[in-house]
C-alpha cells in the first residue's frame, strides 16, 4: 500500500517537471508528446495516467481502513472515541484542503472539489461502513452509484435559451452529448447548480457562477464509492487469503470495473467523467485500482521485489507531508537554488531547464520525506 500510494504522490509531484513545456521546445518528439499527455487531465472524457492519482489516493485510503480499525481496536478504543477522531480526521483533511486552495489569495477561498476537502466530506460515511458486513458494503455502493446517476438523469436539461459561453463552456465545444449522456455535460448539470446555491453560501469576491473545469462539491458522493471497492480491497487483503486466490480477485475485480465502466460509456448511460466523478467514472477508474494494487501486491508481496520500491515507499509513508509540500515550497526551492547558484543554473540543460529545476525540487522533498522517514514521522491519510 505505502508503495502504490507513494507512486501515486510521485505522479502528483512530478507536475513540476513540465513535460508540456518539454514537448513544446520539442515538437517532433513523439515521446514527450506522449509523457505530457499522460501528465494532464483529459477535457472531459477519457482518461490518462494523471486522471488515475486523484482515484488510486482515495481507493487507497479505502483499503487502509480496515487496518486502522484493527489497531485502534486493539488499542481498546470504544467505537465512540474512534468515531471523534475520524470526524477530527476529515474536517482536518477539509480544512487542509480549503487553506491550500486559497494559498495567493485574498481571502478564503472556499472550495470542496479538490482531493483532500472531497476525502474529508466522505471519510465519516466509510467509516461507518467500516463496520458494517460485506453484503452491506456492497449494496451501500450500488445505492451510491444507482442513486447519484438517478439525480443527474432526473434532473432537467438546459433549455434551448440556456448560454454555455456564461458558464465557461463554447457552445461549439466538441464534448457535448445528447440523450441520456446530455445530463452529464459540463457546467450544465446537477453538481454544477447544486454548486452555484452552495458555494455562494460562503464569502466569496465574486458569486460563484461555474467551475472552470467543471469540477463540483458533490462528487465527493461517489468517490465515497471509489473508496468503497478500497475498502473491499482492505478486507480481502486482511483477510490472509492465499496470494493466488487474492491476486485472482483483484484482477477479477479490475476487469469487471473496467468493462463495466466502458460499457456504459459507450452506451450514453452514464459516461465515464472524472472531471465530475460519474458512477462510471468510479467504476472505470476502480478497475484500474484493483489492477494497480495486483501489480503492486504481486511485486512486493509475492515476488518479494522491494529494494526499488523503497524510495516510493518514503514518500507513500507520508502522503500528506508531500502534498503540502508540493504546493506550498515548490518554487520556493528551485528560487533558492537560482539564488544561490546563479539564475540561469537551469536554463544551461536547454529544452530540458523544467526536468532539470523540477528534478531538482523532488530531489530535496524526498530528501525531507527520508528525515521524516528516518524519524519516524508520518502525516498520512
Amino acid at each position: 500500500m505505502d508503495a502504490y500510494r507513494g507512486f501515486v504522490m510521485f505522479l502528483m509531484t512530478a507536475e513540476i517537471l513540465h513535460y508540456g513545456r518539454i514537448s513544446e521546445a520539442l515538437p517532433d518528439s513523439a515521446f514527450w508528446r506522449f509523457m505530457a499527455h499522460h501528465q494532464d487531465h483529459v477535457e472531459w472524457f477519457g482518461c490518462t495516467l494523471h486522471d488515475l492519482i486523484q482515484p488510486s489516493f482515495s481507493f487507497l485510503v479505502g483499503v487502509a481502513l480496515p487496518y486502522s480499525i484493527a489497531s485502534r481496536q486493539s488499542r481498546e478504543s470504544s467505537f465512540g472515541s474512534m468515531f471523534l477522531q475520524t470526524l477530527r480526521r476529515s474536517l482536518i483533511l477539509i480544512l487542509l484542503g480549503i487553506a491550500l486552495r486559497s494559498v495567493g489569495r485574498e481571502q478564503t477561498n472556499f472550495t470542496f472539489e479538490d482531493t483532500l476537502t472531497q476525502i474529508g466530506l466522505g471519510y465519516p460515511f466509510l467509516f461507518l461502513l467500516g463496520f458494517r458486513p460485506t453484503r452491506t458494503v456492497w449494496i451501500a455502493l450500488a445505492v451510491i452509484l444507482v442513486g447519484y446517476w438517478l439525480a443527474f438523469v432526473l434532473y432537467p436539461l438546459p433549455g434551448p435559451g440556456f448560454s454555455y459561453e456564461a458558464v465557461g463552456v463554447p457552445a461549439d465545444w466538441p464534448y457535448h452529448r445528447t440523450g441520456l449522456a446530455a445530463h452529464f455535460n459540463k457546467n450544465s448539470n446537477l453538481a454544477w447548480a447544486f454548486d452555484t446555491w452552495f458555494l455562494n453560501l460562503f464569502p466569496r469576491a465574486k458569486p460563484f457562477l461555474y467551475n472552470g473545469g467543471g469540477y463540483a462539491t458533490l462528487s465527493f458522493i461517489p468517490t465515497l464509492g471509489t473508496m468503497i471497492l478500497g475498502l473491499q480491497a482492505g478486507r480481502w487483503l486482511r483477510a490472509e487469503l492465499p496470494s493466488s486466490e487474492l491476486l485472482k480477485r483483484f484482477l477479477i475485480a479490475g476487469a469487471i470495473g473496467l468493462a463495466t465502466g466502458w460499457l456504459l460509456t459507450v452506451t450514453g448511460i452514464c459516461p465515464s467523467i472524472k472531471r465530475i466523478w460519474t458512477p462510471g467514472w468510479v467504476l472505470f477508474s476502480g478497475g484500474w485500482c484493483f489492477l494497480l494494487l495486483a501489480a503492486f501486491y504481486y511485486l512486493i508481496d509475492v515476488r518479494q521485489s522491494r529494494g526499488w520500491a523503497f524510495p516510493l515507499v518514503v514518500i507513500g509513508m507520508n502522503s500528506i507531508a508531500i502534498y503540502c509540500l508540493v504546493h506550498l515550497i515548490d518554487r520556493f526551492i528551485i528560487d533558492t537554488f537560482k539564488t544561490h547558484l546563479g539564475q540561469t543554473i537551469f536554463e544551461r540543460f536547454g529544452p530540458y531547464e523544467p526536468l532539470a529545476s523540477g528534478g531538482a525540487a523532488l530531489l530535496v522533498f524526498w530528501l525531507i520525506l527520508y528525515w521524516m522517514y528516518k524519524k519516524k514521522i508520518f502525516i498520512r491519510v
